[in-house]
């Protein structure tokens, strides 16, 4: 595992659970408005798996959890064993992931190593290469990986970042469809950091906000502005 940086105690990861939120290295999206600009590359520096359990042990009366973040987790090569290794040691566990690693997804919820999955819908398919900074990226795992989650026997949201310039009422139009039959939605307001890839990009409007929600609401079960 590429762990490149950790937050040893958080109280906002995980609803309901003291948690560590773990930082996978390497990224395969490049997303502008990435708030973890930094770990979409390799970084060199990482933190030794051993000093991760190290810490768990030590914090074991307490935290509850422990969350896998990134950059995007389900490139590790050995994902799925490091959640069983948290799992045996009695904590729950949460994933962050952009859904685009349909198998690991499907294999960490099927082998019951996963308690929640929390899954970015970056926009529209008309709009995903450039709201990620790809080019002709293929959308079928992203799309298998939604349809996954909506029908998983798991507790799960989908979350979606507004930005200004990439999203408007069309586009949100269009995801609605895609989400539809989901049960969470959030939509998170987008905060400008020195973090992030690019600049000059602003938030979403509250009011502009509640029009999208409303939007969702259409399809999706429960959509709420988060941030705001």
């Amino acid at each position: 595992m590429n762990i490149c940086g950790i937050e040893k105690v958080s109280l906002v990861d995980f609803d309901g659970y003291v948690s560590t939120v773990l930082f996978c290295g390497g990224c395969n999206f490049a997303c502008p408005f990435c708030h973890n600009g930094g770990l979409v590359k390799e970084i060199a520096h990482a933190i030794p798996p051993e000093e991760v359990f190290d810490h768990l042990v030590k914090r074991k009366k307490v935290l509850d959890a422990v969350v896998v973040s990134g950059g995007e987790p389900t490139l590790q090569s050995d994902l799925l064993p490091f959640l069983k290794q948290i799992k045996e040691m009695g904590f729950k566990t949460k994933l962050d992931t952009n859904g685009t690693n349909f198998e690991v997804l499907r294999q960490a919820i099927e082998q019951r190593l996963v308690d929640y999955v929390a899954m970015d819908v970056k926009n529209s398919t008309s709009a995903y290469c450039k709201t990620t900074g790809m080019q002709d990226f293929d959308l079928s795992q992203v799309l298998s990986s939604i349809n996954l989650l909506k029908t998983a026997e798991i507790d799960c949201e989908f979350r979606t970042t507004l930005v200004r310039e990439f999203h408007t009422q069309e586009t949100i139009r269009d995801m609605a469809q895609m989400l539809t039959g989901a049960k969470k939605l959030f939509l998170q307001k987008f905060k400008e950091s020195p973090n992030c890839l690019s600049g000059g990009l602003s938030p979403v409007p509250q009011d502009q906000a509640e029009i999208f929600a409303e939007i969702l609401r259409k399809t999706v079960s429960r959509v709420t502005l988060r941030g705001y």
